[in-house]
């Protein structure tokens, strides 16, 4: 089975024109976020950031590190923000005790492991906490993030998601994928800008909020193999569908 992700259908020559000119744009833009990629990952190689558990990582305006003890009141702004943990997994929390025991099982816990990238998201000015990026060791290599509200919009998603996947294509990964709820379209713009292609959307009863919900699975791989789909998702749910998008990148579904 093969689909577009944002086709555009054409009915005369003119149109067929368009859709091979938007395509040569989303190749260059591809090689274009490839090379970037790969000098960011240079660049740590030369630093000697081999650490393969959450490297701290800088970029022009920000540190990505781990989180600590210390950050417990940062971490607490963050997880309470119900605006930013709207379309999140979990719900806000609302007590310093319920952000230490989010700390000790989503960053503690994968700090002692051999292998993790679970980030805290810091401004230069200060190291202070202002949200979180990870990608997940599992087998999706799941990419999210949140950040406080008063972040949002000033490109600080793009230049953290940059340079921590820069970061897992050279450690290895073969691929992230990552999902938004459908009412939630600017995740998937960002995800965009990452270089990632829509695949494909499902529905499934969102857990802990207990409630049906649309997804829409982006993918970027790593290892040369653009035809491969993490399709698990897909597999799982029984409303599985291709959206026809406009203004995304191409990708096709096998």
């Amino acid at each position: 089975m093969s689909a577009s992700g944002c086709g555009r259908v054409s009915g005369n020559r003119q149109g067929e024109e368009a859709d091979e000119k938007d395509r040569e744009t989303g190749l260059a833009d591809n090689r274009d976020l490839r090379r970037e990629r790969k000098q960011i990952a240079e660049k740590y190689a030369r630093q000697g950031k081999n650490d393969m558990n959450t490297p701290v990582l800088e970029t022009e305006r920000l540190i990505l590190r781990k989180f600590t003890e210390k950050d417990m009141e940062a971490l607490f702004l963050v997880l309470r923000d119900e605006k930013a943990n709207r379309f999140l997994p979990w719900f806000p929390v609302k007590n310093m005790e319920e952000t230490r025991k989010f700390y000790e099982e989503r960053y503690a816990a994968k700090y002692r492991q051999p292998q993790a990238y679970a980030y805290a998201v810091c401004l230069k000015s200060d190291n202070v906490p202002i949200g979180y990026m990870k990608v997940d060791m599992e087998e999706h290599h799941d990419f999210g993030y949140g950040l406080r509200k008063e972040f949002w919009h000033r490109g600080i998603a793009r230049e953290a998601g940059r340079a921590v996947i820069g970061q897992v294509e050279k450690d290895g990964l073969p691929y992230v994928t990552a999902t938004h709820d459908v009412r939630n379209p600017r995740s998937g713009r960002v995800m965009e800008a990452l270089g990632m292609s829509y695949r494909y959307s499902y529905e499934e009863m969102w857990q802990p909020k207990n409630f049906p919900v649309t997804f829409r699975l982006y993918q970027l791989n790593f290892d040369g193999n653009e035809g491969f789909v993490y399709k698990k998702y897909w597999n799982m749910s029984s409303n599985h569908f291709v959206e026809e998008l406009p203004f995304c990148r191409m990708a096709r579904i096998p």
